[in-house]
């Protein structure tokens, strides 16, 4: 079971739903958005009362000699910039496992409210910002599918998307590298957190000319977004750069310098697959420079690490892919490669649970959460229980059995992405952890597929809602039941987000007319559950999760029959999470699973 095809094939509907919410693609430039910045003046568009401007360098192009290096700062131009359209993806692997985008690809995006020069709000009237980092297993994806339009116009805010690199341009760490690094930042290997960290620091320094308060900057991603969420959080250079923080289905992790450096190969200190050196050495078998890894290994250890920094360097970028080309099938774009590295400059060198128990992190308000049928996306795509029609599910051959599945695997996802981080959060008093589960499942029957059973509050589902961009019309047509339900949650949710965005305290949101959301206790640890007011609406829960209480769970529940169907959800718990090894997979209940092998796999595989 691999999760590249199916993440693909959901980010590419959810995608195309979230991109219907867009601007025309070729608009035209407004003298009224004429705006002043370091590096400039920059003309956007204007388009349905907001203000936007795309494609705003905020580094220089990490190319050439800057190819993993930190990002340095973008050169400044002469005359107004049109900024009307998106900048290029960061290099990626396409749908059909095929290189695509741009190394020039550090821009950010901008949606504020449209008002003329000499009424941008200024001292005490700046607006919030929120600042998204877009998901993709930190391996495919663009800013330019998250449109903030709404939340901008509605909300009051000013929204900022931004691009980083990915997969292995993004986080790479070799001795080869580190040897010519002249900062610690260029050797840290992190240089996709350091991309998030210069657009941070690029809207400190210039989000007032938009309207924006740099003084209330909440970073919010989704899925790998979110993983990056809590990267900054550890991430030492980020101090200052944000006053609040929303993870939507991340979760906690980071790798060592060793799993991200070592061969897979190696005796000692073994390496993860996709790591530096295991690249290094399928590049030299591709180049012809080797006929094996046994004799790749060999070349590798007679050349100089100015040799190996030079070679890297030079190559094309879409050779750099070459050992992951076709890696995820017809329609996969994900692999697997390590990323947020314990370098100990750029991210703290310590277990990043811990880190958030000690108090370690950037102690600011926080909201956490996780989607409630988290797996069944992916399951959708994947799992022995649906038919399908080629990739397309068009069934059951076993819903209870599905359902099982699914739930313990989101149930997994809500302990490791919401409920153990915030305890630890807690645990050194920070301020202000708010929890939240997204229940919504009323999606229609669609060519005879029950949505609502077989996608539910699916992960990526909430982005619709917390977008805006349930009002479409193809949202509507393909996703969404009933139109008011879902329009009213949408509203709820944005307004609590933008209400934590301007006071750090979700309260009852926006128009103080909500539920009270309280903050998350380590007594009685209540959170938010949004689902639509046709079902149980807006409501608190109680029901927290554990790692070890899932893993309890699986054993004892009577709906599973045999070790068949108990291994089946331990092996979704090594490929898709941190809370088993395969060592623990074949010994479990007096090596029981051990009939039943699964290829090991590692986060975001």
């Amino acid at each position: 079971m691999s999760r590249r095809t199916p993440v693909s094939l959901a980010l590419v509907s959810l995608s195309f739903v979230l991109l219907s919410c867009g601007s025309d693609p070729a608009p035209l430039a407004d003298p009224l958005s004429r705006r002043q910045v370091a590096g400039g003046e920059l003309i956007g568009s204007v388009e349905d009362g907001v203000h936007v401007w795309r494609g705003i360098p905020f580094a220089a192009p990490p190319e050439g000699p800057l190819r993993w290096r930190a990002p340095q700062p973008a050169a400044a131009w002469s005359g107004p910039r049109e900024a009307l359209r998106h900048g290029a993806a960061c290099p990626q692997l396409d749908q059909s496992g095929e290189p695509s985008g741009s190394e020039d690809c550090l821009t950010l995006n901008i949606y504020a409210p449209a008002v003329a020069p000499n009424a941008v709000p200024s001292g005490a009237g700046r607006l919030p910002v929120m600042f998204f980092i877009h998901g993709g297993g930190n391996t495919m994806g663009s800013a330019e599918v998250y449109d903030g339009s709404r939340l901008a116009r509605e909300n009051g805010v000013v929204v900022v998307t931004v691009q980083y690199r990915l997969g292995v341009f993004g986080w790479f760490s070799h001795a080869s590298l580190r040897e010519s690094a002249p900062t610690p930042e260029d050797a840290s290997g992190n240089f996709g957190t350091l991309d998030l960290i210069q657009a941070l620091r690029w809207a400190r320094d210039n989000i007032s000319s938009f309207g924006g308060d740099p003084e209330r900057v909440t970073i919010f991603g989704e899925s790998a977004g979110g993983v990056n969420v809590f990267s900054l959080l550890l991430a030492p250079k980020a101090k200052g750069l944000f006053q609040r923080a929303i993870s939507e289905s991340g979760f906690v992790t980071s790798f060592t310098m060793a799993e991200a450096e070592h061969a897979s190969d190696a005796v000692v200190d073994k390496g993860l697959p996709g790591s530096a050196t295991d690249v290094i050495l399928s590049l030299l078998e591709i180049d012809g420079r080797a006929d094996s890894r046994e004799e790749a290994h060999e070349v590798l250890a007679g050349m100089t690490s100015g040799e190996i920094a030079e070679w890297l360097r030079a190559k094309p970028a879409d050779e750099i892919f070459a050992p992951f080309e076709g890696a995820g099938g017809a329609l996969g774009a994900m692999y697997f490669a390590p990323f947020i590295f314990r370098d100990g400059h750029v991210l703290l060198d310590m277990d990043p649970l811990e880190a958030l128990r000690t108090g370690a992190h950037h102690r600011v308000p926080t909201i956490l959460g996780t989607n409630r049928d988290e797996h069944k996306l992916f399951l959708a795509f994947t799992s022995p229980h649906v038919r399908r029609l080629g990739p397309i599910p068009i069934g059951f051959d076993d819903a209870e059995r599905y359902d099982v599945v699914a739930e313990y695997g989101s149930r997994m996802w809500k302990a490791s992405g919401a409920d153990e981080p915030a305890n630890a959060m807690i645990a050194d008093e920070a301020p202000g952890v708010f929890g939240y589960r997204f229940d919504w499942d009323e999606e229609p029957s669609l060519l005879g597929v029950d949505l609502a059973r077989m996608i539910g509050a699916g992960h990526a589902i909430e982005l619709l809602f917390v977008f805006g961009g349930t009002d479409t019309a193809i949202a509507q047509r393909l996703f969404i039941e009933d139109a008011a339900s879902a329009e009213l949650l949408s509203q709820q949710m944005r307004g609590y987000w933008a209400e934590f965005a301007s006071s750090g305290n979700p309260g009852r949101g926006q128009s103080g007319a909500l539920p009270h959301w309280p903050a998350w206790r380590a007594t009685n640890p209540e959170f938010m559950v949004f689902d639509s007011a046709r079902d149980a609406g807006l409501r608190l829960s109680a029901k927290t999760e554990s790692e070890a209480g899932v893993l309890a769970a699986v054993a004892t529940d009577r709906r599973l029959a045999n070790a068949e169907e108990r291994c089946e959800i331990y092996a979704g718990f090594v490929q898709w999470s941190t809370a088993m090894t395969p060592e623990e997979y074949a010994t479990i209940n007096a090596g029981e699973c051990g009939a039943h092998p699964i290829e090991a796999r590692t986060p975001f595989d």
